[in-house]
């Protein structure tokens, strides 16, 4: 199963893992799983810790690349076809990087992996 990290799932997942949910910890520690981050969530990342708006315990290069190592991550960029997808997409989440994960899961047939319960108005599956 192809799984894509929410942002504050990738987080949680490298600091304390144990804050995922007992289905999103299972889904994620299960080797058979791709576990996926789009370019959209390091973007996000990037600019919140450049505002001082997020606190990670290592610079985000070193976090991904740990994260690529151990556990398989691999990163999704961003592509047009994402992009215009957003179009297709009802509004019901106003935050453009919650939004490019969602057109990107369609896309690319994913489970997202979120605690935030407005990602499954949009149909596609959540794992928590």
């Amino acid at each position: 199963m192809k799984l894509l990290l929410d942002t504050h799932a990738f987080i949680w997942w490298d600091d304390d893992p144990s804050r995922l949910g007992a289905e999103a910890l299972a889904a994620c520690t299960n080797p058979a799983n791709e576990l996926l981050l789009s370019a959209a969530s390091v973007w996000e990342m990037q600019i919140k810790a450049s505002l001082g708006k997020l606190q990670i315990r290592r610079p985000l290069s070193v976090l991904i690349a740990d994260q690529q190592q151990r556990n398989g991550l691999q990163v999704l960029p961003i592509t047009l076809e994402h992009v215009l997808n957003l179009d297709e997409l009802a509004t019901h989440h106003k935050d453009p990087f919650d939004r490019l994960i969602v057109s990107t899961a369609k896309l690319e047939s994913c489970q997202i992996v979120s605690h935030d319960r407005v990602i499954a108005r949009y149909g596609v599956s959540i794992i928590w």
